[in-house]
């Protein structure tokens, strides 16, 4: 199907109709936003500028086609629907007005000025010692928020990293763990099998560590893809659009798990805090120990490409964390 607005035609396609992964490379959102209430406009663009989302027209938002950003764009959409609005997602590719190279220029225009503003806000003198180490630490977050949303690699962030760099860094004060919403019993938890999407990052790796080490030992691992898998009786979702174990308001999945099941050992309620910044990169704790914990994930994912590899490697990574934040604590 082609859709035309203004001088720009969009192919898209079904998200369950077959096509050809190389030709769809970019996930539409078209959305309506309804009168009421009226701050819910507002709201919606923070949460498209937040994940990084390109206008293109009018209510017409684009990322390039990914899993993530996939379920990006459905967290919106249940916004919307939320109150009382709706949503379209599409996948899609450019064939008239704009072209693809135009679209990935838009993108590096965005991600390019925030880093030029990173970088002048550094450079920025403060008035005294302690200034200027709150204002590395806010930056370090607002950096760490760009360059997960950098998606063709926008000129500036080397000499945005380098002038954050320079500045004295201090550890910003924890908080506590969400409010428990309510409580399982682990025993009821026993021999499931739990299920998330493929390519498994920090918190689904975080995630399914606690679930075999605190919550189900003999837990039965599944990874699916992220669109379409309908799971059987019995399964437990967790990390996923629509988990029975997932984000819930500004938590992520580990910090849900923790709360559902009252688990409150101290150790594992630092390790959710450095999985909740990594994840969410809001900054909302400001361990010091995030910015080694994200590279030594990357880097594991790097070394692994396979779920597989990426579980064993990161419940090693998490048993030695636990350890030492224990043997600390105590």
């Amino acid at each position: 199907m082609v859709l035309i607005f203004g001088d720009t035609e969009f192919i898209v396609t079904s998200m369950s109709g077959k096509r050809k992964d190389s030709e769809n490379r970019w996930l539409l959102l078209f959305y309506h936003v309804p009168p009421r209430p009226p701050y819910l406009r507002v709201k919606i663009s923070r949460r498209l500028g937040k994940i990084g989302a390109l206008s293109v027209k009018p209510t017409v938002y684009v990322l390039p086609r990914s899993d993530a950003a996939l379920e990006d764009f459905q967290w919106v959409a249940r916004e919307l629907g939320k109150e009382g609005g709706d949503a379209t997602i599409c996948e899609a590719r450019m064939v008239e007005g704009l072209r693809d190279d135009r679209v990935e220029r838009m993108f590096n225009e965005n991600r390019g000025a925030e880093y030029r503003a990173i970088q002048q806000a550094a450079q920025r003198p403060a008035m005294n010692e302690a200034d200027r180490e709150g204002e590395q630490g806010r930056l370090r977050r607002r950096l760490g928020e760009v360059q997960e949303i950098d998606f063709f690699g926008a000129p500036g962030r080397r000499e945005a990293e380098s002038a954050v760099s320079r500045l004295h860094q201090k550890p910003l004060p924890a908080s506590i763990l969400p409010e428990r919403r309510s409580v399982l019993r682990r025993s009821d938890y026993r021999r499931r099998t739990w299920v998330t999407r493929t390519g498994i990052h920090v918190d689904r790796i975080a995630c399914a560590w606690l679930i075999r080490r605190f919550i189900d030992p003999q837990a039965r691992l599944k990874f699916v893809a992220a669109k379409g898998y309908v799971p059987a009786t019995g399964e437990l979702r967790f990390d996923m659009f629509d988990g029975e174990f997932t984000h819930e308001g500004d938590s992520c999945s580990f910090e849900v798990l923790l709360s559902r099941f009252s688990i409150s050992d101290g150790a594992l309620r630092v390790i959710a805090e450095i999985i909740h910044d990594i994840d969410l990169r809001d900054g909302k704790f400001g361990r010091e120990e995030v910015a080694g914990v994200d590279r030594l994930i990357a880097g594991l994912c790097m070394a692994h490409p396979q779920d597989a590899g990426r579980l064993l490697q990161g419940a090693a990574l998490f048993d030695s964390l636990y350890e030492y934040f224990h043997r600390k604590r105590g």
